[in-house]
């Protein structure tokens, strides 16, 4: 199984809370996570974009750096694990992106990938007076399918000529291609996300599911699959999941309760006017499952918490579920997180056995 670290871009990680740690994105910070990351053999790492935050007591992603040319300079501070940026497709065009991915895939030397998003939360569109209007909610797969040919034409023969609905391209031309094989996730978890994946992603982003349920994200992985038998290709999920790891059960669970405590009720509440905001698309979309109120603290995500033997055993579970390809981990401090899971948590999982010898070869 693989496993990935959603980098802290935005400010206070995943956690919407006065009680947990309060930090700001600087690229020092994500250098050090990034390259933590990479130290203790994790496969990928990957930066949202978020272009307006959710406000409240802890200004909640109001402070955000920007993707591309975040991943761009770690790029250069890094030389094993694969990078992905986030594309707000409905802001970079295509063509652009697609040169933008050449460049630091010179720069990764073959490590890149891009992580495609539709945009659910339009005050980051409407405030730059680019939002298309409410319809685009029930159009935005039909959007990305033409904006994903046009970028994956380019990436690979240099040359897109698509004359569809949303983009018009003329004889649009790029030198060079990428090295490699640059990658494409998508995190729609709606059937309409799924069916697009199936078709054009090489990886799906999935929720994971509540706190210790580490199977409960399989009927996603089942949908995935469903759709995947159709158009005869492999792609995998990688789940998103809190990490909470203690020596003890005792003290991960007293810093859950702490956390749950602080919860910042006013941002929650920006999430959820955003979530009803789209009345176009159906109850099985994403941002459904984090404007959920029960555990809006964290938007959500299935969330481990326990002894470092716990949450080993746990994340063994996940890789068991049918279709599960890794587990992208968000932590409270990024830092000591990525710190206690590589020296207490990885080498107790049996699903990541084969990372141990490349580690003991680097030390």
């Amino acid at each position: 199984m693989e496993i990935g670290v959603f980098i802290p871009i935005g400010n206070n990680g995943w956690l919407l809370s006065e009680n947990a740690p309060q930090y700001k994105p600087t690229f020092e910070l994500c250098k050090e996570v990034t390259q933590k990351a990479e130290q203790y053999g994790f496969d990928f790492a990957l930066s949202m974009i978020k272009l307006r935050g959710f406000g409240g007591k802890t200004e909640f992603w109001d402070y955000n750096l920007e993707s591309f040319t975040l991943m761009a300079g770690l790029a250069a501070v890094t030389s094993k694990i694969k990078l992905f940026g986030t594309a707000a497709t409905l802001v970079m065009p295509p063509a652009i992106v697609a040169r933008m991915a050449t460049t630091i895939d010179s720069i990764s030397n073959g490590r890149f990938g891009i992580n495609l998003v539709t945009g659910w939360q339009r005050p980051e569109y409407s405030q730059m007076g680019l939002w298309p209007g409410d319809e685009y909610f029930a159009d935005r797969y039909a959007y990305l399918t033409e904006y994903t040919t046009v970028l994956k034409e380019l990436l690979t023969s240099g040359q897109s000529d698509l004359k569809g609905k949303y983009f018009q391209m003329d004889d649009c031309r790029m030198k060079p291609v990428p090295q490699g094989d640059v990658k494409v996730i998508c995190a729609g978890s709606s059937n309409a996300g799924l069916a697009f994946s199936a078709k054009f992603a090489d990886y799906s982003f999935c929720f994971g599911v509540g706190v210790n349920t580490p199977k409960a994200f399989a009927s996603t992985n089942e949908r995935l699959l469903s759709a995947t038998e159709k158009t005869g290709r492999d792609v995998r999920s990688f789940v998103l999941t809190m990490v909470l790891a203690e020596e003890t059960t005792e003290a991960a669970f007293a810093k859950w309760e702490h956390y749950k405590a602080g919860a910042d009720e006013e941002a929650i509440k920006w999430l959820g006017l955003q979530s009803a905001a789209d009345t176009k698309s159906g109850g099985d979309t994403n941002v459904r499952h984090m404007a959920n109120p029960v555990s809006a603290v964290n938007i959500n995500m299935g969330t481990l918490i326990g002894s470092y033997a716990e949450v080993a055993a746990m994340l063994d579970e996940m890789s068991e579920v049918p279709g599960t390809g890794g587990v992208m981990l968000t932590f409270d401090d990024f830092v000591g997180g990525i710190e206690k899971f590589g020296k207490y948590v990885q080498p107790l999982m049996k699903s990541r056995q084969h990372v141990k010898p490349m580690l003991e070869a680097a030390e």
